[in-house]
């Protein structure tokens, strides 16, 4: 596995210790406002943010895909069509896309230990805005 941060020297076989906190450290004004974990197939998690406002996405290679996570229950303080700024860019994300660090870290730890993502988040395809 491959953990890379914003503006820090990419860590392989990073420890899941090394992941939460580099997470929990992450904010969307700097210095660092996004990561991602790769594993060997080249498949990976992305999250750019921090603290409540977190976007995460996963890509599987296999099959080119591209997803958003999202929740069930929207964010009753961000309405559809906010806008994540951040260092990489900016994202208009939908009210049910905005996730806490704690739980985008639940996610990079499942898919750093290989195991099944928890079902606590819902995926939406987000290929077609990608390539459009």
């Amino acid at each position: 596995m491959l953990f890379e941060v914003e503006k820090k020297q990419p860590k392989q076989d990073p420890t899941a210790s090394q992941v939460s906190s580099q997470i929990a450290k992450l904010r969307s004004y700097g210095p660092s406002s996004f990561a991602s974990l790769t594993d060997e197939l080249g498949d990976y998690l992305q999250v750019a943010g921090g603290g409540l406002t977190c976007l995460l996405e996963k890509r599987t290679v296999v099959d080119g895909k591209h997803f958003r996570a999202y929740l069930e229950t929207p964010s009753g303080i961000h309405p559809d069509g906010t806008i994540l700024a951040f260092s990489g860019g900016q994202v208009r994300l939908r009210a049910d896309e905005w996730l806490s660090a704690p739980l985008v870290t639940q996610y990079f730890t499942a898919f750093l230990h290989g195991n099944e993502l928890p079902h606590s988040i819902r995926w939406r395809e987000i290929t077609s805005l990608l390539s459009s």
